[in-house]
């Protein structure tokens, strides 16, 4: 047996252990503001590419209301942030100063109603906007297409006044215009909490247009002139309390029509029925149609929007997540043994696990190898793996790390397995920054791979980063899960 690197002891439960289980504690400040959120930045197209795996397929997010051209990544950054990355052409913005300059402006916003933008890169033929990543869809899904439960009216009570309380937000900071606004430009966070999208607050809009090509749904003014104004954002946000209100996306024309024949039945949702009063029903409508008014000086504005859905709120100490029935990531409950056996740096048992796994995960995993490289280069670094593969078993982590070394450098094919253990084999021999390198490199080659998110969180606690720890065990959580009902789909 050959030499071993370090301990393997697994540590007793810590105080970090704690922390990871019960979430991160955020600063409560005052105003919705969000200290724990990073400043606003420019990314290189390198950093882009890294934290989206090059753009992979698996890493477009169909949910977040882009269209046409513009195509939004998931990715997740060097220090686990969970980020989304819309994708542009450079004739959405032709001068690139003028993007970044626009983008660095909305970027200053910071606020818990947003999904803010954390920053961009103009690069000579595209242009990208970097902001933080909603995970459980949009409203769009939650009202129009749900699978199994239909929003709750509490719920959607919530949705409304959190998005007035965003328009508000921007309107006090001097940013008063959102284009198209729309059921996909809201999203829902980890904890189920609805966010605006920060990407309708460019001033021109990166669509190309400020509202879509729906003419029953566009404020009349807008349509007179091709101006967006303030009041067209009041417009657009009773068509959304419409939605809202009767789980269709029903023209705003007819909707009033309705609400002065006080025919309300016709407008309500179905699923709605017996959730709320009448009196309440009744505010709730009375308000969309003041938003819906013809002319724009008669419509309320945003502060008094937030003071008249104030009073309807219910179940306000009822955390979303529980109102929206979306599984909340983080109790100990849902760590798997490997999820388990990273948090405590059990470092055995991750072992074990490896071994038990073995290469069943590179399965799909799509190498090119040219002729050459199959008559020239392939049976020396199979010889390598193979090397590496017998060392790791036998727990002689030095020799593992060089026969994967040789194996990873031969360039011929990339394994994200081969990653995981020389990872692993890093840890163990008390190289904690190269064991992160590398389970990083696991997820750019298999994005959606939980062993590779489980194993930086391993790495992450050796670093003392425990924040970033955190956030890559709850991603591999959460990827195992999505792995293990996809599977159960199939045996079904």
């Amino acid at each position: 047996m050959g030499s071993e690197c370090s301990r393997f002891s697994p540590c007793c439960t810590s105080e970090f252990e704690s922390s990871v289980l019960e979430g991160p504690d955020y600063d409560n400040n005052e105003g919705n503001e969000i200290g724990s959120i990073p400043a606003f930045r420019e990314f290189t197209l390198e950093q882009i590419k890294n934290a989206t795996s090059c753009f992979s397929v698996e890493n477009i997010v169909s949910e977040h209301g882009e269209k046409g051209a513009n195509i939004v990544y998931k990715g997740k950054l060097e220090n686990q942030t969970r980020i989304a990355v819309k994708r542009l052409s450079k004739t959405a913005w032709p001068d690139a100063r003028q993007f970044t300059e626009e983008a660095r402006c909305v970027g200053k916003l910071r606020n818990a109603r947003l999904a803010n933008l954390l920053g961009c890169c103009a690069t000579n033929d595209e242009r990208f906007l970097i902001a933080e990543y909603m995970p459980n869809q949009t409203l769009a899904k939650h009202l129009f297409h749900w699978e199994s439960n239909p929003m709750k009216w509490t719920m959607r009570l919530r949705v409304a006044f959190y998005l007035a309380e965003a328009l508000d937000y921007c309107t006090a900071q001097d940013r008063p215009l959102y284009h198209d606004l729309n059921s996909y430009r809201v999203l829902f966070d980890e904890d189920g909490d609805p966010r605006l999208s920060s990407f309708g607050l460019m001033k021109n809009s990166v669509d190309g247009k400020s509202y879509s090509t729906n003419l029953a749904f566009t404020p009349p003014e807008y349509l007179r002139t091709g101006r967006i104004t303030p009041e067209s954002v009041i417009y657009s946000f009773g068509t959304l309390l419409l939605d809202l209100f009767s789980g269709k996306h029903i023209p705003p024309g007819h909707a009033l029509e309705l609400i002065r024949d006080r025919n309300l039945q016709l407008l309500t949702d179905s699923c709605l029925e017996a959730q709320f009063k009448d009196d309440d029903g009744l505010e709730f409508v009375r308000l969309a149609s003041r938003c819906l008014q013809y002319e724009p000086r008669e419509r309320p504005n945003k502060k008094s929007i937030v003071a008249a859905l104030a009073p309807l709120l219910k179940e306000t100490d009822v955390p979303s997540h529980v109102l929206m029935d979306i599984p909340h990531v983080g109790a100990p409950a849902l760590l798997s043994p490997l999820g388990e056996a990273c948090l405590r740096q059990d470092l055995t048992s991750i072992h074990e696990i490896l071994i038990e796994v073995g290469y069943k995960d590179d399965e799909g995993v799509t190498n090119e190898l040219s002729f050459q490289m199959w008559t020239d280069q392939m049976q020396e670094t199979l010889n390598s793996k193979k090397k590496g593969d017998g060392a790791f078993r036998q727990k002689d982590f030095k020799t593992a790390i060089e026969c994967y070394t040789q194996f990873i450098d031969g360039g011929a094919m990339a394994s994200p397995t081969v990653f995981a253990r020389r990872s692993l084999s890093y840890l163990m021999c008390d190289m904690p920054q190269e064991a992160l390198n590398d389970a990083m490199q696991a997820q750019v080659v298999s994005p959606i791979w939980h062993i590779a998110s489980y194993l930086q969180a391993a790495s992450l606690i050796s670093l003392g980063m425990e924040n970033e720890a955190r956030l890559a065990l709850k991603d591999g959580a959460s990827l195992e899960a999505e792995r293990n009902a996809k599977a159960q789909k199939v045996e079904d």
